[in-house]
């Protein structure tokens, strides 16, 4: 398979799986954009294995010695994610590092990890989202990953403490808690009623206790935007923006997040784009 074939399959995947992401990504310039396809597909690999696979254990500790072999030179296979990545990566010289981090946040699901503190959040977050903006550094500002790799985790930490408020139904599904035991405890909120769905004054208060912790997280890693080169900080801030607005769509639809799932609309989008331009 050829390396324009590779990408455009990693592209796919990227805009059928993350509309969000895929819309504040799509300006970048073409190597760029699709270099940011290829180091999404390789997370959401991840992600697939654990979350759908059929033996997620063993899945994982394939892909774990495929993407050792691929940070050592070689080509493990010829998917076309290791083809696009090792393009990718050849252009943008990748760090293993977050990449070895990524899976270590996997490996946390298959452990079924327990949350009791928000640090706890925080530490999951980093290993599976606070990576990625480390991950993306070489694509969107080769020369000050130094100076943005904090504001690239917290702004990881925000989407993902925003994709477990978003996400608490579906996760209460697949039998996983992600709201820690200290503030359910605190609000008084039973894991009884968290999984009969209710959405009563002791979920909303540990909902939004979580939610500023977010909003906290995005606030600090917008300080950061005005050192992404021109080309990449408005995708930056327009991922920052439409992911804090799922936030808010959330509390227009009441917290419903057991029965709904709550996206931000294309107009929503457009709009958010058309303040930033």
């Amino acid at each position: 398979m050829n390396t324009a074939r590779a990408y455009q399959i990693c592209e796919d995947v990227m805009k059928h799986h993350s509309k969000t992401f895929y819309a504040a990504f799509s300006k970048l310039p073409e190597d760029g954009r699709l270099a940011v396809a290829a180091t999404y597909a390789f997370c959401r690999r991840a992600d697939d294995i654990v979350d759908e696979g059929d033996a997620p254990v063993e899945s994982l500790a394939v892909f774990q010695k495929e993407t050792e072999r691929f940070f050592n030179g070689e080509l493990p296979n010829d998917d076309p994610l290791w083809i696009a990545l090792r393009d990718a990566s050849d252009r943008f010289s990748f760090s293993p590092a977050p990449f070895f981090d990524m899976l270590k946040g996997q490996q946390m699901d298959l452990d079924e990890r327990s949350f009791q503190t928000m640090e706890d959040v925080l530490d999951y977050s980093y290993h599976v989202a606070g990576t990625v903006g480390i991950m993306l550094l070489p694509i969107l500002a080769p020369d000050q990953q130094d100076e943005l790799w904090e504001g690239a985790v917290q702004l990881g930490n925000a989407m993902q403490i925003t994709n477990i408020l978003r996400d608490v139904g579906e996760d209460r599904e697949k039998g996983r808690l992600y709201l820690p035991r200290d503030i359910m405890d605190k609000h008084g909120l039973a894991e009884a009623a968290l999984k009969a769905g209710a959405i009563n004054d002791a979920f909303v208060a540990v909902w939004e206790e979580m939610a500023q912790e977010a909003e906290k997280q995005y606030e600090e890693a917008s300080k950061t935007f005005s050192l992404y080169p021109s080309h990449s900080r408005f995708p930056v801030m327009a991922a920052a923006l439409f992911y804090r607005a799922i936030l808010d769509e959330v509390r227009m639809n009441q917290y419903d997040v057991f029965t709904r799932r709550n996206v931000v609309s294309s107009s929503k989008k457009k709009e958010i784009l058309s303040f930033i331009s």
